[in-house]
């Protein structure tokens, strides 16, 4: 197999992002990373070639993936034959959001 070109715009701290790299890191592949968080020009890329301003975006070969998750990614690559599966472990969630957009953990009290 061809190794892939790979190009990620992705922010440094984002459990989104850390899946890509996650899923990225499993199957041994490199990327090139551009942050969208610190380089405007990278965010303002990213809304250009994608039309919308979600991410994680990954440009796998040509094809844009936008807004996705590392199990999004997975699949797509599978899916065209550009990894093959593994038994491989990921070293991180593959579909989790940002700490700040999990939901707030509560004790609750139940009355008797």
């Amino acid at each position: 197999m061809d190794k892939p070109n790979i190009t990620c715009y992705l922010k440094p701290s984002c459990g989104w992002s850390e899946g890509v790299r996650s899923v990225l890191r499993k199957h041994g592949l490199e990327w090139e990373e551009k942050d969208v968080v610190n380089n405007p020009e990278h965010r303002a890329e990213m809304v250009e070639r994608t039309g919308q301003m979600l991410q994680p975006c990954v440009e796998i070969n040509g094809n844009m993936l936008a807004d996705v998750s590392g199990d999004e990614v997975e699949s797509w690559m599978l899916a065209n034959n550009i990894v093959q599966a593994t038994d491989a472990e990921a070293d991180a969630p593959t579909d989790q959001p940002c700490a700040h957009e999990l939901p707030e953990n509560k004790t609750i009290q139940i009355k008797e």
